[in-house]
């Protein structure tokens, strides 16, 4: 890609952003990709978060809201994921204050529920395993994971 002026750039960002909410380090490599120096990105990045282009801590309600609805995360999954994007600790907490309770135990009993319904394993207990595995592998926390199967 060739490299665009800060004018070229700052329109193509904008629009960016403005299609839905990016972390900090979204924008900041979509930046140098436009092929902005560094100087011009800081530069960039000041001027979205004093705009309201950039909110860390609104992306990351989007973020840990969405893939909760929509992909069935767990609240580790989320986490880890927000810690990859340079998300500060308090924004995270924030974001999974978004979460409600009931509805995350709705939605591991959901994952269970179906997830027993797919498999055809004889041995209960086998069965139990790989169950828990998928609800944990999906960031569901084990501890809770295991109190719900044992709840059957």
């Amino acid at each position: 890609m060739k490299k665009l002026s800060p004018e070229e750039a700052k329109k193509r960002i904008l629009s960016y952003c403005a299609y839905q909410e990016r972390s900090h380090k979204e924008v900041r490599n979509k930046l140098f990709e436009l092929g902005l120096y560094s100087s011009e990105v800081d530069e960039m990045v000041s001027y979205l978060i004093t705009e309201g282009f950039l909110n860390e801590e609104r992306y990351a309600k989007a973020f840990a809201g969405g893939k909760f609805r929509l992909k069935k995360w767990g609240r580790l999954k989320i986490i880890r994921e927000l810690e990859g994007n340079n998300i500060t600790t308090n924004c995270i907490r924030l974001a999974l204050k978004e979460i409600d309770e009931h509805d995350y135990l709705k939605t591991l009993r959901a994952l269970i529920r179906k997830k027993e319904a797919q498999l055809e394993e004889a041995d209960p207990y086998v069965k139990r395993n790989k169950i828990a595995r998928y609800a944990i592998q999906k960031g569901f926390e084990p501890d809770l994971v295991w109190t719900e199967l044992h709840q059957d």
